[in-house]
């Protein structure tokens, strides 16, 4: 049957941002739907951010379009162009290599729960406002490129 009953998919809030970057996104509780779901071509979450919690670091893909659908609740999208309050029904979409960084941002008293659909590649991925950058089959690093673990090891 193709309903996914969503209570049976794994809900987790694991990142692999490193500290401090990792504490924006603890209220972030997501769904991987594609591989529970067979799906091979895009990924798809659906995710719940709990009040004041964010989607992710403020960010944008070289090679990964990205879409999304606020299914209830509200978020902030913060990008480039401002803030822009997003509600159930919304959507919004960020095309690859655009340099539009964006995030959401829950800032109300209430969890908010939108779908996010994207396909995952092996390319970097920017963060305009804090020291950390992907890079392509290397992980997150600062964006001179020394690594987070290496660095809080070497002190």
């Amino acid at each position: 049957m193709p309903k996914l009953d969503l209570d049976s998919i794994p809900q987790t809030n694991a990142t692999g941002y490193p500290p401090p970057h990792s504490e924006k996104v603890q209220g972030r509780w997501y769904r991987r739907l594609a591989p529970a779901s067979g799906l091979k071509d895009f990924g798809a979450s659906h995710v719940t951010l709990k009040p004041g919690a964010w989607s992710s670091q403020r960010h944008w893909h070289e090679g990964e379009d990205e879409f999304l659908v606020m299914i209830a609740g509200e978020a902030v999208l913060v990008d480039n162009d401002g803030e822009t309050v997003l509600r159930a029904g919304d959507c919004a979409a960020f095309p690859k290599n655009d340099g539009n960084g964006h995030v959401l941002q829950n800032r109300s008293d209430s969890a908010c729960v939108f779908v996010a659909v994207g396909r995952p590649s092996d390319t970097d991925c920017h963060y305009p406002d804090i020291d950390m950058h992907l890079f392509a089959g290397k992980g997150f690093r600062r964006k001179d490129g020394r690594d987070f673990v290496r660095e809080a090891d070497s002190s």
